[in-house]
């Protein structure tokens, strides 16, 4: 299998579909309650849907992967959006900012190069089942 698709909820698609478009992902369908994106780099794909709410807890935390981090965090600084916080190194060996979607969805913006599938502490092969 391959994750192909992500969707989120959003009470406002088009400030969601703003908001996403800032951040370099490049629409390709859009009615009033649903848009969808492809992301910048890879195949994948990634969806807003129109919902009544967004509570607290249906909030979900996105990664996505970037080459170089810190450029990535100053070209979209310098286009308006606001980060919780900055790029910073993690104890997991990943560099990560973090900021949040206008429905409070949390992004994760990482660097992890190697470390993302093969961190020091993997599993070994005969240890990866449930």
């Amino acid at each position: 299998m391959r994750l192909n698709q992500v969707t989120v909820g959003s009470t406002d698609p088009g400030r969601s579909g703003d908001f996403y478009s800032a951040l370099g992902f490049r629409l390709i369908v859009r009615d009033d309650d649903y848009l969808r994106f492809e992301c910048p780099e890879g195949d994948a794909t990634f969806s807003v849907e129109r919902v009544v709410s967004v509570p607290p807890d249906e909030q979900v935390t996105l990664y996505f992967e970037t080459t170089d981090l810190a450029e990535t965090c100053r070209t979209l600084a310098a286009g308006g959006i606001t980060f919780d916080h900055e790029p910073e190194e993690m104890p997991w060996l990943w560099k990560e900012a973090r900021l949040r979607d206008p429905d409070g969805h949390r992004l994760c913006l990482f660097e992890a190069g190697n470390n993302r599938r093969f961190p020091p502490w993997r599993l070994p092969a005969d240890d990866r089942r449930p």
